[in-house]
């Protein structure tokens, strides 16, 4: 067993967090001078430093770990991420600086085109070892479970193999990998005179292959203008839904096209970027419990000139979640402290509000649930949950965004094991 004693501020991200009259989520689950309790891969006990430190006594010897007056939070959880490719393109980042927007570079032959020419060429070692490196940074960073989405290879062999490395990676390392399945990220070049047959490819060849695979957990489309419209869409997430994957979609992020309501309608488990989502989007997500998933991180690194509307959609009644969009062309960032930070600065959300969504609600959106809710229990604090922990190098939860940093991590737990560590804490 391992007691964590010392802690300056525990932020659980236990039970609900209603909106409070000023429209914010109210700061719930908040412990000063706490203690958490692990027995193996799990919390069995969190809360006032005295009474955890009692059963701890009771049930014998354990491990200390003095937190010395620090916060320690759920590990964070990663809902959008694009961590297996080849190659990079800091080239185009250039080119966006310099003014040419992405859609004229993807247009050229860019984008993700020209990560996938990359991925093609890359042996399954090759992604293998990328993506180990990744998994370390993520870790390092004080992530503990990350949605990981295929999409560069959009073939059917490559996408598979990019599914294969997932799960290889997943199986050996600590930081936990859930398989997402993007064969629609984008019409290949060898497709490009025929958008209805590459459509074709990924419902009747990419998907069933994918369902015989049997790794991957979702099915996402990139529903946008000029890449899949909402019926191309629309046909990729039924058959996808029905060769028994959840749903995901990239939605409303370059132009409003309805995705958002997409997703309500078809019961997504997210909707994802929402820059451009409608009022009417809005009150879909809201009532259909779809979590909307925000990359304040692309935004900034496309230099759009709007955000997601944090606020509307949190006053509607709309669960958000935050994700750093980790991939080679648009958001090169794999630290959600960083992208907590970026919410605050350019979504309006409090550091509570980017806490919560990158922990709780973005666990959710990947099917966590409560401790007696018959599945597994992450992104929370609490008896009963999967012992994911990161314990900060800063005394409370709100230096998350107060300090624009990329790593404020001291100790990261993973099961219940110190996975990182900082040498001086």
């Amino acid at each position: 067993m391992i007691l964590l004693t010392g802690i300056g501020e525990l932020a659980t991200m236990a039970g609900d967090a209603p909106i409070g009259d000023d429209g914010y989520w109210e700061e719930t689950g908040l412990i000063d001078d706490a203690a958490v309790l692990v027995d193996g891969a799990m919390i069995v006990a969190a809360g006032p430093r005295g009474k955890v430190e009692a059963e701890a006594a009771e049930r014998g010897a354990c491990e200390v770990i003095d937190c010395g007056g620090r916060a320690v939070v759920p590990g964070f959880v990663d809902p959008h991420t694009h961590p297996v490719f080849g190659g990079t393109r800091e080239h185009e980042f250039v080119m966006r600086l310099k003014g040419r927007p992405y859609t004229e570079i993807a247009a050229a032959g860019g984008g993700i085109l020209s990560t996938v020419s990359s991925s093609r060429a890359a042996s399954e070692a090759e992604l293998a070892a990328c993506l180990r490196e990744r998994a370390d940074r993520f870790l390092q960073l004080g992530t503990t479970t990350v949605e990981a989405k295929s999409g560069y290879g959009l073939e059917t062999e490559t996408e598979l193999r990019m599914l294969r490395v997932l799960d290889e990676v997943d199986r050996a390392h600590d930081l936990d990998l859930i398989p997402t399945f993007l064969g629609a990220h984008e019409v290949p070049a060898e497709w490009r005179h025929d958008r209805r047959g590459y459509l074709d490819l990924v419902v009747t060849e990419m998907l069933p292959a994918v369902q015989a695979q049997g790794i991957a957990q979702y099915c996402d489309v990139f529903c946008e203008k000029g890449v899949f419209e909402i019926e191309e869409s629309r046909q990729v997430l039924v058959a996808g839904a029905e060769a028994g994957l959840g749903l995901r979609v990239h939605a409303d992020e370059i132009y409003p096209l309805g995705g958002a309501e997409l997703c309500a309608e078809l019961g997504a488990a997210t909707a994802d970027h929402l820059v451009q989502i409608s009022d009417a989007g809005i009150e879909a997500l809201a009532e259909s419990g779809t979590v909307a998933v925000l990359l304040p991180a692309t935004s900034l690194l496309l230099r759009l000139e709007r955000d997601a509307p944090a606020r509307r959609l949190i006053a509607a009644g709309a669960r958000v979640a935050l994700a750093t969009d980790f991939n080679p062309g648009t958001s090169w960032c794999q630290s959600l402290p960083l992208v907590i930070g970026l919410a605050a600065a350019r979504l309006g959300m409090t550091p509570y509000e980017g806490l919560r969504a990158a922990t709780r609600v973005a666990a959710d959106s990947l099917g966590a649930t409560e401790p007696a809710g018959g599945g597994e229990c992450f992104g929370r604090i609490q008896a009963g949950a999967r012992a994911d922990l990161v314990v900060l190098d800063v005394p409370n939860h709100r230096h998350l965004a107060y300090q624009l940093r990329e790593s404020p991590i001291a100790k990261v737990i993973k099961r219940g094991r110190v996975v990182q560590e900082r040498s001086s804490c």
